[in-house]
């Protein structure tokens, strides 16, 4: 083994105990390789996405550059190595400026090794010798240059020119994916990464887990092992509770995502969250009812201004104001039993809104309601339902022996009981009776009649 091999397998040892694989990966060929470098950015680091309008994003990594290199035979003694840098987010006039970085440090350290020169430079100042400060303005998807053959290629950017820029300098652009959504999908699996390598005590067991075992609410960075976290969830959502699946801290309102909570729970106890989680956002909607056939209850999507709902699966065509079978421009219909409630609501709604129940149910109805309901209110507060028949009967005076005016049959007033036809006050003499001794109870002294008398009410 020459002294220039022997120095390569020397270096690329090194490498791979400094390294872990996905920062240094070596062919099988033993003669090259490719190196992936993650800046280390500032705290608060930004991109500005410059497009038809301008959005900030905070980042804590970027892309890594690949150095991807190949050693000559005569490498260190006289050659340096062959390489190129790639990148997602640096233009081609920057790679270059790199690319020729690089060169200089190899005139100055010929002779010696000087992989790991690159990598330090590379790494450690790259943002410094570029000028790079936060924001880092990037290109939308609209305005970035599109490739034609092929989905990466080296792109020419608007005034850099061809003769300027170093062939070792290549920019990765995917025509088909935004360099934003790539930005941003990098950062957070860095982020997943490194939170999955720490400790954390659990918030609810008080036990220690790594992130890995662990569920972070990114709203609010609390941190809860996923066995607490599982159990919580499928309580929830077995109590169809699908919108307090929230952070467990009391009084914050950070929510899991739909993504964490597939996670932890079974496929079933999540369809039963996605379905109850689409229903409330529906239920939300002015513009969606459902159909009132319980057999169906589907949602509905309803034209505005209008009062006609189609089911889009039974077909069904109803009023969305009554729910009952549409019935065109004709006024709802209203039972016996809304009518209380008709007035009450007219009563209490502003004149905007009792213009829209006239609308909905005719003033009539209306009218109807307020009357009907007073009289009802009034018979409840002034009479008393016959026990035989029901007929409402007043007591205008006289003993509490009623005659009910519609079936003749006889009837306590007091507690409503049914009297005999041969002598219906034995009920008021019987010792044993709850109205003994009561035939005039709540009537006034001068209204009292004689004992057997015939004007009963």
């Amino acid at each position: 083994m020459s002294a220039d091999q022997e120095a390569q397998e020397d270096e690329l040892l090194a490498l791979a105990s400094i390294y872990d694989e996905d920062e240094f990966r070596r062919a099988e060929s033993g003669k090259e390789g490719e190196i992936h470098l993650c800046l280390e950015l500032p705290p608060s680091f930004k991109l500005l996405v410059k497009g038809q309008t301008s959005t900030e994003h905070h980042v804590s990594f970027l892309p890594p550059l690949v150095l991807s290199f190949e050693f000559p035979a005569d490498y260190p003694s006289a050659s340096a190595p062959l390489f190129t840098i790639s990148s997602k987010w640096l233009r081609r006039a920057q790679i270059t400026a790199l690319c020729r970085r690089l060169d200089e440090l190899w005139e100055e350290n010929q002779g010696n090794v000087v992989l790991f020169t690159w990598m330090q430079f590379l790494k450690e100042e790259t943002l410094d010798f570029l000028g790079i400060q936060s924001p880092l303005e990037i290109q939308s998807l609209e305005s970035q240059p599109q490739c034609e053959s092929g989905p990466k290629q080296a792109v020419e950017v608007p005034g850099e020119k061809s003769k300027d820029l170093d062939a070792r300098a290549v920019q990765e652009v995917d025509a088909r994916t935004d360099i934003l959504t790539q930005l941003l999908d990098f950062d957070e699996a860095q982020k997943q990464k490194v939170f999955d390598g720490k400790v954390f005590c659990c918030g609810i067991c008080y036990s220690e887990k790594l992130g890995s075992d662990s569920l972070l609410f990114k709203e609010c960075q609390h941190v809860y092992c996923k066995a607490c976290m599982k159990e919580y969830f499928q309580i929830q959502i077995r109590d169809g509770k699908v919108q307090c699946l929230n952070c467990p801290e009391p009084k914050c309102m950070s929510m899991a995502t739909p993504s964490q909570v597939k996670l932890l729970v079974g496929e079933d106890e999540f369809a039963r969250y996605d379905r109850l989680l689409l229903q409330s956002s529906l239920d939300l909607m002015a513009d969606v009812v459902y159909c009132p056939r319980m057999s169906c209850c589907m949602a509905v999507m309803v034209e505005p201004d209008s009062t006609m709902g189609i089911c889009p699966a039974c077909r069904y065509a109803f009023c969305t104001l009554c729910k009952r079978s549409y019935h065109g421009l004709s006024h709802c219909i209203v039972t016996a039993d809304e009518l209380r409630n008709l007035r009450d609501e007219y009563m209490s709604a502003s004149e905007e809104g009792k213009k829209f129940l006239e609308k909905r149910f005719g003033r009539r109805v209306i009218q109807k309601a307020v009357e009907e309901s007073f009289s009802t209110d009034w018979l409840k507060d002034n009479c008393k339902q016959c026990p035989c028949c029901g007929t409402n009967i007043q007591k205008v005076h006289g003993c509490n022996k009623m005659t009910c005016s519609s079936c003749q049959k006889y009837f306590c007033w007091i507690c409503l009981g049914a009297l005999s036809k041969v002598n219906p006050y034995s009920h008021f003499n019987n010792p044993g009776s709850p109205c003994y001794n009561q035939l005039f109870q709540g009537v006034e002294m001068d209204e009292e009649e004689g004992f057997g008398s015939d004007e009963d009410n």
